[in-house]
């Protein structure tokens, strides 16, 4: 049997906030809708356009962070390094919408970026389930606010994706009079994000194995989802 090769998780973790963030990029250039957790800075950058998505990005997740430390009532590595790779992924939005901003707008581009972005977001999401450390602050506020309530992860994490839309919804018909960020593009995300997740997964765990190259005691079983 082929020896699986082995891989830092602080190498995944990288690689996820630089190929994660250029998948969300790529569902914004569709203009077809992002997924829910991004569609709230997406509508405060548009109604507020003076900070850019990547700034606003960081600043939604930061206020994750700070509830989840509120709730505990102390501060752990963990969140601070999830605070940490928030803003570093903030940044790396607006990096790749430099670059982005150049490629060509037509439909058939476009129906392209959609699912370019979320093949990319769906292989990002099978790296950081397999990353072994901290992952950005929307992906641990679900999982952690359902440790804190004792309530079933999927549960908080549908009242999460939902509230996200509403509030997105409920800002782009109040201060833009349409609906911003939701689209069909959130819709397919939804539906086919997971199959791949899977499928990448399934390939993951035949050929790589995972450690880490630091070893910091973190609160285990985190993991990301669309």
């Amino acid at each position: 049997m082929k020896e699986k090769i082995k891989v830092p998780g602080e190498v995944l973790l990288i690689l996820v906030l630089m190929i994660n963030s250029m998948g969300v990029q790529f569902m914004t250039k569709s203009g077809f809708g992002i997924s829910a957790i991004s569609s709230v800075p997406y509508v405060f950058n548009k109604i507020f356009p003076v900070l850019s998505f990547g700034t606003w990005n960081y600043i939604f997740q930061s206020m994750l962070v700070a509830s989840l430390m509120i709730l505990r009532k102390h501060i752990s590595p963990s969140y601070l390094i999830s605070f940490a790779a928030g803003i570093i992924f903030g940044k790396m939005l607006d990096v790749h919408a430099i670059w982005m901003a150049y490629l060509p707008d037509m439909f058939v581009m476009r129906v392209i970026y959609l699912f370019i972005g979320m093949v990319i977001i769906a292989f990002g999401i099978c790296l950081a389930n397999n990353c072994m450390l901290p992952i950005i602050p929307t992906d641990m506020f679900p999982r952690d606010f359902s440790s804190i309530t004792s309530r079933k992860y999927q549960s908080v994490k549908t009242i999460f994706d939902l509230s996200c839309l509403a509030t997105t919804a409920f800002l782009s018909i109040i201060f833009m009079k349409s609906f911003m960020g939701i689209g069909l593009g959130t819709v397919v995300c939804s539906m086919f994000t997971g199959k791949i997740v899977a499928m990448f997964q399934s390939g993951f765990e035949k050929h790589f194995t995972v450690y880490r190259a630091v070893e910091v005691r973190f609160n285990r079983g985190r993991k990301a989802v669309c």
